[in-house]
């Protein structure tokens, strides 16, 4: 799962795979990568505005090009409520608006420097088991899929339309162990519950203190348990 993209360009490894299942995340990346001046232009002409946002959210992005696409994916994104990417079961995007003053709807200067690191980059769509056809030995590999939610109140499963549940946690956790039996570098991000407790328990199970601004209830925002899980010897304090 690519997301944010965030290790990557921490990374900036020359040779990476990465990878969605989320169609319209892919498409954004690869017109970054291959096309950043066309898709800057096509963001300049959106606007922070409420009426205007349900506007661009109700298009058909079928009928759109993939430059349109793209900018469409980055301000829907940038203007909505608290930066949420959700999808409905037909696939549409539904998060409202998010009443911002002045959301950076077209980074320039950030947009060229994702380009540039992107081009050594392969883009691909396709679920986590993808990466078992182009593993080998001493790969690294980081999973940053949808997390379990803390409790039924909380859950979330629609970054996509196909949704993430336990099933897909459980194949997760078989894809993560054949992986590290390959001898491959596994490392995976998930959330604080027993059950991702138990599919990681033969490995190493690091908790990191993360912020959350999206809670149902207020006490729930700010610090958060996270777990971070890996197959292979780091050099700091081990806790769970």
């Amino acid at each position: 799962f690519l997301g944010g993209g965030a290790f990557f360009f921490h990374l900036q490894h020359p040779k990476s795979y990465l990878s969605d299942t989320n169609k319209n995340l892919v498409e954004l990346y690869e017109t970054v990568k291959n096309n950043v001046e066309d898709l800057i232009k096509a963001l300049r002409k959106h606007k922070n505005e409420h009426d205007y946002f349900y506007e661009i959210r109700a298009q058909k992005p079928a009928e759109l090009s993939p430059v349109e696409r793209a900018a469409r994916f980055i301000y829907l994104n940038k203007t909505c409520f608290n930066g949420l990417y959700r999808e409905n079961s037909k696939g549409e995007f539904n998060v409202p608006f998010g009443k911002y003053k002045n959301p950076a709807i077209c980074d320039e200067e950030g947009l060229r420097s994702a380009s540039l690191a992107l081009k050594s980059a392969k883009i691909s769509h396709g679920e986590f088991h993808s990466v078992l056809s182009k593993a080998k030995t001493t790969d690294f590999i980081y999973f940053d899929p949808p997390y379990q939610p803390l409790s039924k109140t909380s859950s979330f499963t629609s970054y996509t339309a196909n949704g993430f549940g336990e099933n897909e946690q459980r194949d997760l956790a078989d894809t993560f162990r054949e992986l590290a039996d390959r001898g491959c570098f596994v490392m995976l991000s998930n959330s604080d519950t027993p059950l991702i407790r138990e599919l990681y328990k033969d490995y190493s199970i690091y908790e990191i203190q993360a912020s959350r601004a999206i809670n149902s209830n207020a006490a729930g925002r700010g610090k958060i348990t996270e777990l971070l899980v890996v197959n292979y010897y780091w050099a700091t304090k081990k806790k769970g």
